[in-house]
């Protein structure tokens, strides 16, 4: 090998015939290096079909069939044929992405489950129990979103919240979250709820008819309804949010801060919103007994909840040591696998409504 001129170190790179300097400097050919990567396995461009259909198939989780799909794009190896495949250059016209194009067609089909199952009316809450600090009994529940596929397979919102947030399908998502909660309500006196919903629906029509109706039949589900609204969301459009906060507080409806710390809350707006609860995100509590970084910024966060008067609930608890720091370091309520998984059929639902998958009311 020859030597290296004075400068940076030199190490060969990952790719063929080529040097790159130790240090993030400006790379530095050195065609007589001599050095090659191993070639990568054959590989033959039709089974690029297949790697697309496993990941539409399979959707995004599949981390394995994304990762195939990449090193299948970046690879340079010979194929069956002998010649050598260039490397895909996605800035040529006429090519595509093929993550970019699986990924949408997944969201098609992900697009069109949610809208048939809004259709049938597939949808429904899964009930997950929020635990006083102090009392260690349930102090209200949250009703998660839940739709059944066509073969009765229940998908979690994780799975397509993403893909419709944006959408009319994502103001129906809400619609029917809220008519479940409200349904819920309506049919047990002593519930007290949770509701998510998206700071876009807040001028949608039909949601507004459907809290209308229901605070009409029941003058008793005002004081028991809990709109959790997310900080990226309310973040949106703040002043909308906070004109639709003071309207509802005066039917005695309960707001909540979902997901606090993890946006990009300005505190102006914050000390402006009147949140009556604050929801503390569960990246901050995972390990927080033994990661002092968790600790501080969820010291800071009980303390703004305090200060501004809000009740504090700290999500995604898993373990007894979580719990224990929480109650120590002063939150008033704690939610996560710990003291429950949601549940779509809580022992306390009456059992006519228990029994069907159907939100209704």
């Amino acid at each position: 090998m020859p030597a290296i001129q004075d400068g940076p170190a030199l190490i060969p790179c990952d790719s063929c015939l080529r040097c790159v300097p130790v240090r993030g400097t400006r790379k530095q050919r050195d065609g007589s290096c001599g050095l090659r990567r191993t070639p990568p396995p054959a590989v033959n461009p039709d089974d690029l079909n297949g790697i697309v259909a496993k990941i539409a198939e399979e959707g995004a989780t599949n981390g394995a069939a994304i990762n195939e799909a990449f090193n299948f794009c970046m690879s340079s190896g010979p194929n069956p044929e002998g010649t050598t495949m260039a490397r895909k250059s996605f800035s040529e016209p006429g090519t595509e992405d093929p993550i970019t194009f699986a990924v949408t067609e997944r969201d098609k089909s992900t697009l069109q489950m949610v809208r048939e199952a809004l259709a049938d009316g597939r949808t429904m809450l899964a009930y997950q129990p929020v635990i006083g600090s102090i009392t260690g009994e349930p102090a209200f529940y949250e009703g998660l979103i839940r739709i059944a596929d066509d073969t009765g397979r229940i998908i979690p919102a994780s799975q397509f919240m993403e893909v419709v947030e944006t959408q009319d399908l994502g103001r129906e998502i809400d619609c029917a979250a809220l008519r479940c909660g409200l349904g819920a309500l309506g049919r047990t006196p002593g519930l007290r709820l949770s509701i998510n919903m998206s700071a876009r629906s807040i001028g949608y029509p039909k949601w507004m008819q459907i809290l209308k109706r229901h605070l009409g039949r029941d003058d008793t589900i005002g004081e028991r309804v809990i709109l959790e609204i997310s900080e990226r969301s309310a973040m949106l459009v703040p002043e909308l949010v906070k004109t639709f906060m003071t309207d509802l507080q005066d039917r005695g409806i309960t707001f909540a801060l979902d997901d606090f710390g993890a946006g990009q809350t300005s505190f102006r707006h914050l000390k402006e919103f009147y949140f009556d609860v604050l929801k503390i995100d569960g990246s901050f509590v995972r390990n927080c007994d033994v990661d002092s970084d968790n600790q501080c910024i969820l010291h800071a966060l009980i303390s703004i909840g305090q200060q501004f008067d809000m009740f504090t609930v700290a999500g995604a608890v898993e373990t007894g040591a979580e719990a224990q720091f929480l109650v120590e370091s002063g939150v008033d309520c704690m939610q996560g696998y710990y003291y429950g998984a949601p549940e779509i059929r809580p022992d306390w639902l009456p059992p006519a409504h228990r029994d069907g998958l159907r939100g209704t009311g």
